[in-house]
């Protein structure tokens, strides 16, 4: 099977473990799903994530996140841009999402970091992906 998207891959193997309220999700590691892993730590959506070396790419090894009645914290995730049709936008432009509920995570000259960063920052970007 050949991978052509990698993040569209990493949401859908989040998602699915989250259904199956599993603890952890393993996914095969790259810079830029070490650099959403790290978004989704800093802003409370997930417990943790690691990068397991192996003699391939490594793993990158996420702790899910659930609420005290077994919900999990992530309700839903959906891949904004991608490999057939990327969206980019300045940052006067970037899409909040749900009001402030949610997040759009950036892939930004200066690193990928949250939508409402990226305006303070005032870099524009590609919109990777919208987690709430």
């Amino acid at each position: 099977m050949t991978m052509t998207d990698p993040i569209a891959d990493m949401l859908t193997r989040i998602r699915n473990a989250l259904r199956a309220s599993h603890e952890n999700v393993d996914i095969p590691s790259s810079k830029l799903k070490v650099s959403i892993a790290k978004v989704l730590k800093a802003e409370g959506y997930i417990k943790n994530y690691k990068v397991i070396q192996n003699d391939k790419q490594g793993i990158l090894r996420i702790y899910l996140k659930y609420e005290d009645k077994g919900e999990p914290v992530i309700a839903g995730m959906k891949r904004v841009s991608k490999p057939s049709r990327r969206v980019y936008a300045g940052y006067e432009d970037i899409p909040k999402m749900l009001n402030g509920y949610g997040i759009n995570i950036v892939s930004t000259s200066k690193g990928v970091m949250t939508d409402r960063k990226a305006r303070k920052m005032k870099v524009g970007g590609e919109i990777l992906c919208s987690v709430w």
